[in-house]
């Protein structure tokens, strides 16, 4: 067998100098196998450990992937909120507007440069995940270490499963965001293999391996809505189908959006809550409906795994902007819940005015069953079933005019009535953008709806956008490691 520890020591030196992150070399990152614990032999537990810190990068905790208070490198937090709610003019930075953490004002009105933080900060994350996952993945398919660590064939089967997924989603986000950007098959057994990987492959190759990614994700994985009861947010084959048509959407490949749904409707264990908020109910965690994948935040854990974000808006931050709250029709019970007032909204998983359950914790959900119908409504609608999407639009605006509200206010008759037949594309893509936006608000995927419809452009003229800015730049610390090659973004 090779020797482990070698090839722990590459890889983790390599994510130092891929993300740029001096605090990676000057802590130990959550999760990090040390020479104590491996020589030529890995444990079960040890192996879990590893793929279970590579959920970490999805969380919100505070600190709790690079250490430090390091607001320099955007990394206290994880920043889907900046890059998706802020620069889609959803929200500003804070309820009154002062000098703290300018960055985030900049990627506002598209004033930033390439050594912005917000996109270090993403980088960072989504990096530090897939190269914790290639590296579990290595073990986990080594043909010596897992019978070695008495692990069962079918716990194997799970957590490359999961590994698999974590890693096609963080690709998919670097792809996102970035367009080309390193792609990293496999754990570097070299320093010299580690700095051949350090060049941006083309985005269609990237895709190409989320894709087969998915698939061998999907062939391992069982029908479970919880493949593990005692552990109910690890990664479930709805999530992985999922993944897969929302891939799909973004591709604009529309037949397969809608197989892949009927896919995920098959395995009976997805639909919309009775309740609009349930699903953010810290006392329904893994018990609704909805919920397709999230990241589990817990309190009174070492290390700390709460959801900071609860923080973050305690201290001002998050304010819905003008644009946003203009965008909700009278009465609709989901602006409450989305922003009720300084500083509660649906940013710090308040509920109904208070804290639900424990103060400390709030599930970061990424994938759920309304944002899946507005896809299939999508498809339906790019595929000529114009009275399909309307059928869809309208359960999702039943659902929330039937919702309790936040302040225990009675929902006035005629609140979000059914939209009529129509037969104008345009005008259905019209109340399906919407949908979407008061829908899904503040839950960080309202500036890539607006570039993959390209109406960024439109939407966005005002605060300062042009078309570069359909990708990020590549943080310039990342740039400047790997002694330039690693090519920066046209325009930037």
């Amino acid at each position: 067998m090779k020797n482990i520890f070698i090839s722990i020591l590459i890889t983790f030196c390599f994510t130092a100098a891929l993300v740029g992150c001096t605090s990676e070399l000057d802590n130990e990152p959550i999760g990090r196998l040390t020479e104590d614990l491996v020589d030529t032999e890995l444990a079960a537990v040890t192996l879990e450990a590893l793929i279970s810190s590579s959920y970490h990068p999805l969380g919100n905790t505070l600190n709790g992937v690079v250490p430090g208070w390091r607001w320099d490198l955007g990394t206290v937090f994880r920043n889907d909120i900046v890059l998706q709610d802020i620069a889609a003019n959803d929200m500003n930075k804070k309820w009154n507007p002062d000098g703290d953490q300018p960055w985030m004002d900049k990627v506002s009105d598209f004033s930033f440069t390439t050594e912005n933080q917000a996109f270090n900060g993403i980088w960072v994350y989504d990096f530090i995940g897939i190269n914790r996952l290639n590296l579990g993945i290595g073990f986990l398919t080594d043909g010596e270490t897992v019978p070695n660590s008495g692990m069962s064939e079918a716990r194997k089967n799970q957590l490359l499963s999961e590994a698999y997924f974590l890693k096609a989603y963080y690709y998919f986000d670097l792809v996102n965001n970035f367009g080309d950007v390193p792609l990293l098959t496999k754990s570097p057994e070299s320093f010299q293999e580690a700095a051949e990987a350090s060049v941006r492959s083309p985005k269609a190759d990237v895709l190409t391996q989320i894709a087969s990614d998915l698939t061998t994700a999907k062939s391992l994985a069982s029908n479970a809505k919880y493949p593990d009861g005692a552990e109910p947010w690890r990664v479930s084959k709805g999530a992985i189908i999922a993944l897969q048509a929302k891939v799909a959407l973004f591709s604009e490949d529309w037949p397969s959006v809608l197989s892949l749904i009927t896919e995920l409707d098959g395995l009976g264990n997805y639909s919309l809550n009775t309740e609009y908020f349930d699903s953010f109910d810290a006392d329904l965690e893994f018990t609704d409906n909805e919920v397709i994948f999230a990241y589990d935040h817990r309190s009174n854990e070492t290390p700390n795994n709460t959801n900071g974000l609860r923080d973050v808006v305690g201290w001002g931050f998050f304010a819905p902007t003008d644009d946003f709250i203009q965008a909700f029709e009278p009465n609709d019970p989901r602006l409450l819940y989305t922003t009720t007032g300084d500083p509660d909204n649906k940013a710090s998983y308040k509920i109904r005015g208070s804290v639900a359950g424990n103060p400390d914790y709030g599930n970061k959900i990424y994938i759920r069953y309304a944002d899946v119908l507005l896809w299939k409504a999508e498809a339906l609608l790019e595929t000529a079933d114009l009275s399909g999407a309307i059928t869809i639009i309208n359960q999702i605006r039943n659902r929330a005019r039937t919702s309790s509200t936040a302040d225990g206010s009675v929902i006035p008759p005629g609140t979000l009535l059914d939209r009529a037949s129509s037969t104008n594309a345009s005008e259905i893509k019209g109340w399906l953008m919407h949908e979407r936006r008061v829908e899904l608000g503040f839950e960080s995927h309202r500036f890539n709806d607006l570039k993959r419809w390209g109406t960024a452009s439109t939407e966005l003229s005002s605060k300062g956008f042009q078309s570069h800015h359909n990708l990020f730049p590549i943080p310039q610390i990342d740039i400047d490691k790997s002694g330039g090659t690693i090519i920066q973004n046209p325009d930037y």
